[in-house]
């Protein structure tokens, strides 16, 4: 039975969450994913999508997954190490390797089950994790996940004389007998080199100690500074591992990502990123790095052992992908160009915009009623976008996150632009 103690208090949670203009209303979308797309309002323009590259829809891509679901079917219905292991399998994994210069690469069903699958399987208690403190939720969680596998008890008695449990009770020593305590976690503050020195100072009696960032923080756009990550983790005798999702395909001179475009090809132990945002936004994700690390990952990610393969008619296409951006830049270079003029026009009309290069551009709003506000004005301009609240960004950070694609024509950025201004106007957000 339901208990209506239970049902009432989800009713009121939820209630708070919309009068606070935190509630995510889910728009329904009538035609692929494009520049151009169609919901129940008519046809309007999307930026909002991971679809960097514009690969979504391309025939190209749409003909390899054709081609590879008459040869190979729908599923694998196995894990790989049964007889989920198809020959597209290793070759996307040798390709994925060819294209990021790393040893080896293991697939996984998606990023977060790669980010989840990593620390427990090649971390233990004697370890340390160094994370900045914005990165994705997904390697927050699998950091957690990471602790609790990896717990010891301790006698109470050789611990100071009050012993913080939970963030609500403190209890006293003499009340306990042993005490579960977690692997170490040290957070740096946001892309500052010199408090991750101070972590990797504090951590030096550690047996290893990893540092992991997002490769391109996927709320504000900007790029981690991996170059000096590198120095410093070289420096402390420390690895690097970097969540890149936002980053393959685009980002870096020849679109390698974050590693190469601040120069550290080869000196990045770890990257984790997805097939599911340049790369053809279907769906999927990967580890790549050193050998010994992806083979361990085979041997022990439960992530990976315990999940069904990677589809064939997503393995498939994502090759195609990796072959056409190995010979062809001008998608990269297109979404080079587009996020260029956008930023300069918005900023032109006086929006709070933040800084940088990548085609994540987050105009902030700070509270988030006017953020919603503002993403329902613009859809009825012709403008799909959405607006971020906590918790997905902190409280009083709210934004409206805009992600220019190749596919956009200079024409829908000037109308997006355009629309922008009409709405900031009316909304006092610009004068």
């Amino acid at each position: 039975m339901y208990p209506k103690e239970f049902q009432e208090r989800l009713k009121k949670e939820l209630k708070e969450i919309e009068d606070s203009g935190r509630y995510k209303d889910e728009r329904v979308i009538f035609s692929p994913q494009e520049a151009e797309i169609s919901v129940k309002s008519g046809r309007v323009l999307n930026f909002c999508a991971n679809n960097y590259l514009g690969l979504a829809n391309d025939p190209r891509i749409i003909e390899a997954a054709k081609k590879v679901l008459d040869e190979w079917g729908f599923g694998t219905s196995s894990v790989r190490f049964i007889c989920g292991t198809f020959q597209p399998h290793k070759k996307l994994e040798q390709k994925l390797s060819e294209f990021l210069g790393t040893e080896d690469t293991i697939l996984y069903i998606s990023c977060a089950a790669a980010n989840i699958g990593l620390f427990h399987s090649l971390l233990g208690f004697e370890d340390a994790v160094i994370s900045d403190r914005l990165n994705h939720a997904t390697i927050i969680d699998a950091i957690k996940l990471w602790q609790g596998f990896h717990k010891e008890k301790v006698d109470a008695s050789l611990l100071a004389e009050e012993v913080i449990l939970t963030k609500r009770h403190i209890l006293k020593r003499k009340d306990l007998s042993t005490v579960a305590i977690l692997p170490e976690n040290k957070v740096f503050k946001h892309s500052d080199m010199e408090d991750l020195e101070r972590c990797l100072k504090e951590t030096q009696n550690k047996r290893t100690r990893l540092i992991c960032t997002d490769g391109v923080f996927s709320m504000d756009g900007n790029i981690a500074k991996l170059d000096k990550i590198c120095d410093l983790a070289e420096k402390y005798d420390a690895l690097v591992m970097v969540d890149d999702s936002h980053a393959t395909g685009f980002v870096g001179k020849t679109g390698r990502g974050t590693h190469e475009h601040r120069g550290v090809v080869g000196r990045v132990d770890i990257i984790t990123s997805t097939m599911g945002k340049a790369l053809g936004g279907a769906a999927g994700g990967f580890t790549s790095g050193r050998k010994e690390i992806i083979e361990l990952l085979r041997q022990n990610s439960r992530e990976y052992i315990f999940s069904n393969s990677v589809p064939p008619v997503i393995v498939g296409p994502t090759i195609e992908i990796l072959y056409i951006l190995s010979g062809d830049h001008s998608l990269r270079d297109k979404l080079e160009e587009n996020t260029k003029h956008f930023r300069q026009e918005m900023t032109k009309l006086g929006f709070d915009i933040r800084l940088g290069t990548h085609p994540i551009v987050p105009i902030m709003l700070y509270d988030a009623k006017p953020a919603k506000e503002m993403a329902d004005k613009l859809l009825k301009e012709g403008i799909y976008v959405i607006a971020f609240s906590y918790p997905v960004v902190p409280k009083g950070a709210a934004r409206i996150r805009v992600q220019i694609s190749a596919a956009h024509s200079r024409e829908n950025l000037d109308f997006a632009i355009e629309k922008f201004g009409k709405v900031g106007k009316e909304l006092g957000i610009i004068k």
